[in-house]
């Protein structure tokens, strides 16, 4: 038995003993309490455990591994899906990359798709023709290889060889140009030049985003062909009296000339 002065000693004690732990806080209320001031989704890092490395099983290593390697080495997606449809009567000299300084757009003024613009251009007999064609549908159809000269951006304003740095060499054939007049003598442009048409009708509304993608696409295959980037320019600033590109390409142009891409 415990005689009356020990019960009264043990009472005291258990009485101590639970004053003592109702005013210290456990450590997983502290942790609720924390929790609960982060937004919702958030997990503190200093409950988010992170995994040993020995813990995780080889197998999962050396998946994660290998798919770590296969990223690095993998080939590059294509920049841009080109049709090829070569016609060598619409070539007209040589165009090496250390002639290559600009790239110029077109508009080709009709609705035909880019291979039926391409035929035009090979049977009606005046040899003019750029080296690309992309289709309001961001069909890309190239007829003139990017080391060749093309016929498209023909005569230009009084001074623009020397404007534009595009000295005439007689490396240009000059097949089935004809003089325009006084005031449009110079012909250096194709010589240092790559030329795309878009089809579009000046006038008829917006360029479609799958065409404009394309061209995207194409700006950035040419640039990877040549390594380094030609200065982007439309056909009106060869020769001021000149449509295209139209005025609803305007931001674009801007864009392209800005940062290469239409948007």
């Amino acid at each position: 038995m415990i005689s009356k002065s020990n019960r009264a000693i043990l009472s005291v004690v258990l009485l101590c003993t639970m004053l003592l732990f109702s005013c210290t806080p456990t450590s997983t209320e502290d942790a609720t309490s924390d929790v609960g001031t982060l937004a919702l989704g958030e997990v503190s890092d200093r409950f988010r455990a992170e995994p040993d490395e020995d813990s995780v099983p080889t197998e999962e290593k050396d998946t994660a591994e290998l798919s770590s390697e296969n990223e690095s080495d993998a080939a590059p997606l294509p920049i841009a899906t080109i049709v090829e449809d070569m016609r060598p009567s619409l070539g007209h000299g040589p165009k090496g990359v250390a002639y290559q300084k600009y790239i110029m757009l077109h508009d080709t003024e009709g609705s035909a798709d880019p291979y039926s613009v391409v035929s035009w251009w090979d049977s009606n007999g005046s040899l003019v023709a750029a080296h690309f064609v992309v289709g309001v549908d961001g069909v890309v159809v190239q007829c003139v290889a990017l080391d060749t000269i093309a016929h498209h951006a023909g005569f230009g304003d009084v001074g623009h060889n020397s404007l534009f740095g595009t000295p005439e060499d007689g490396r240009d054939d000059k097949l089935g140009t004809a003089s325009i007049g006084e005031s449009y003598p110079d012909y250096g442009m194709n010589s240092y030049s790559v030329g795309i048409e878009l089809v579009h009708i000046g006038g008829s509304g917006h360029y479609p985003e799958a065409q404009l993608n394309a061209l995207d696409s194409l700006i950035a295959y040419i640039d990877s062909y040549y390594g380094f980037e030609s200065k982007i320019i439309d056909h009106k600033a060869w020769r001021t009296s000149n449509s295209d590109t139209s005025a609803e390409f305007a931001e674009y142009l801007h864009n392209y000339q800005s940062h290469r891409t239409h948007s």
